[in-house]
C-alpha cells in the first residue's frame, strides 16, 4: 500500500506532506470544516486530482495529520493498494429511527466472502450509533464470520448543528457511508482508550427508550445532569462533553462503554445519547484530567500497533496508514493542549505509520484487538491499515 498526504488551508490550496503517488489512487479519505465541506467543492478538487479513486470523507470540528491538529484545515490521505480491493456504499440517515435500517442498507451493498474490513463514517447529528452498528452486522456477519468493522461519526466541533458526510462528489447531512476492503491481503488492528475516571455514586438506568435517557434511578436523567454541572448546565448539551456518561450490563463492569450527550429536552427532561442505554443497565457519571486522557490516546496507538506485529499477522509491506479518530469532548476539554495527545499518539506509532484522522461525534472501533466493534464516546480510536508481503 502506499500513502500520499496533503493539507488544504483555504488561503494556500493543497499542498503535499510527503512524496506523491506513483500510480493512481484507488480510495481518498479527507475530513475537514462543516463551512469548508457543505458546498462539496474540496470532494471536487480531490476527484480532480484522483478522478479514478472512490473519494469519502466526513466534517470535524478538528482535523489530525501526523502530529499536528488544526481547526481550520482539511487533510485527505490518498491510496493505492497493491492487493486489495476497494467498494463503497452511501445510505440515507435523517433520523435516528432511520440508523438500523441504513447499516443494513450499507452492509448488503458491500458484503463478499472476502470482505476483511469495513470503514463507516456517519452523519453525527441524529444517529443511533448502536443501531447503526447492529444493522451492519445482521448483513455482515454469519455463523463464524464477523466481520471487522471500524470509523466514526461526523462532528462539527462544539456547535452541534450541521455534520456531513461525503460520497463522490456528493455532500450531504442526512447519509452515512461505508467503505469496503477485501483480499487476503490486508492487514488491519484497532484498539479505542479512554482515560477519563469515574465520579459520584453507581446509579440505574430506570428509563429509556434507545438512545433517549429519560430516568436515572426513578428521576429525570436532565436533572442529575444539571444538579453536577452548576452553572455550566446552561451550556447543555456542549458542556455535557465534559461530563460523559459511563455504563455497562448488570454484573460486569468491565463491559463499560461510554455514552456521550447529543442533545437535550429541557421540557421532557430527557437526553439523547450517541448510541443506546439499556434499561436497567448501571451508569455512572465520568471527568477527564488531561494527563490521564493523553496516557490513553498513547495506550491505543501502541497496542494497535502491537496487534498489527503479533503472529499470526504476517509482516507488511509498503505504507502504513494510521485513521485516528478522538472525541469532540476531548477536544474540548484539552484545547489548546490537545496537541499533546496527537504528538503522543503519532509517537507511539509503528515506525513509518501515516496518520489521518479527525475528531468526532463517536467513534466505532473495538475496545481490544481482535474484539468486537462497539459505539464508544470520549475514547481514542486508532485503526492501522496495510498490506502483507505475501
Amino acid at each position: 500500500m502506499h500513502i500520499e498526504l496533503s493539507r488544504r488551508l483555504a488561503s494556500q490550496g493543497w499542498s503535499l506532506q510527503g512524496s506523491a503517488l506513483s500510480a493512481p489512487a484507488q480510495w481518498v479519505l479527507y475530513f475537514g470544516p462543516t463551512d469548508a465541506l457543505h458546498d462539496g467543492a474540496i470532494a471536487r478538487e480531490l476527484h480532480e486530482c484522483h478522478p479514478q479513486a472512490i473519494i469519502t470523507g466526513c466534517s470535524t470540528g478538528t482535523t489530525l495529520l501526523g502530529a499536528d491538529v488544526a481547526d481550520d484545515e482539511v487533510c485527505a490521505a490518498a491510496l493505492r493498494f497493491d492487493h486489495t480491493r476497494i467498494a463503497a456504499a452511501s445510505a440515507p440517515l435523517a433520523r435516528a429511527a432511520d440508523s438500523r435500517g441504513c447499516g443494513q442498507h450499507l452492509g448488503q451493498a458491500l458484503t463478499a466472502p472476502d470482505l476483511a474490513l469495513v470503514v463507516v463514517l456517519s452523519q453525527g447529528s441524529v444517529v443511533n450509533g448502536s443501531e447503526l452498528l447492529a444493522g451492519l452486522r445482521d448483513r455482515l456477519d454469519g455463523p463464524g464470520r464477523a466481520v471487522p468493522i471500524v470509523g466514526g461519526l461526523a462532528g462539527d466541533g462544539g456547535r452541534f448543528q450541521t455534520t456531513l458526510v461525503g460520497l463522490g462528489e456528493h455532500v450531504a447531512a442526512d447519509q452515512a457511508v461505508a467503505i469496503g476492503l477485501y483480499g487476503q491481503r490486508l492487514q488491519h488492528a484497532a484498539s479505542a482508550v479512554g482515560g477519563w475516571e469515574s465520579f459520584g455514586p453507581p446509579r440505574r438506568v430506570t428509563g429509556a427508550d434507545g438512545n433517549v435517557l429519560r430516568e436515572l434511578d426513578g428521576r429525570p436523567a436532565l436533572d442529575l445532569y444539571e444538579r453536577y454541572l452548576g452553572e455550566e448546565a446552561a451550556g447543555l448539551p456542549g458542556t455535557a462533553l465534559l461530563y460523559p456518561l459511563r455504563i455497562w450490563p448488570p454484573g460486569q463492569p468491565e463491559l463499560g462503554v461510554v455514552r456521550t450527550v447529543l442533545a437535550i429536552d429541557r421540557e421532557a427532561r430527557t437526553m439523547t445519547f450517541a448510541g443506546d442505554l439499556p434499561q436497567g443497565w448501571s451508569a455512572q457519571l465520568m471527568r477527564g484530567h488531561h494527563e490521564h486522557l493523553v496516557d490513553g490516546a498513547e495506550a491505543a496507538a501502541r497496542t494497535a500497533g502491537q496487534a498489527l506485529a503479533c503472529p499470526p499477522a504476517k509482516p507488511t509491506t509498503g505504507d502504513t496508514l494510521a485513521l485516528v479518530v478522538s472525541c469532540v469532548g476531548r477536544r474540548l476539554l484539552m484545547g489548546q493542549r490537545t496537541c499533546d495527545e496527537a504528538e503522543v499518539t503519532a509517537a507511539a506509532l509503528p515506525a513509518g505509520a501515516r496518520a489521518i484522522g479527525f475528531y468526532s461525534y463517536g467513534e466505532l472501533a473495538p475496545s481490544v484487538p481482535g474484539g468486537a466493534c462497539d459505539l464508544h464516546n470520549q475514547t481514542l480510536a486508532v485503526t492501522l491499515i496495510a498490506e502483507s508481503a505475501g
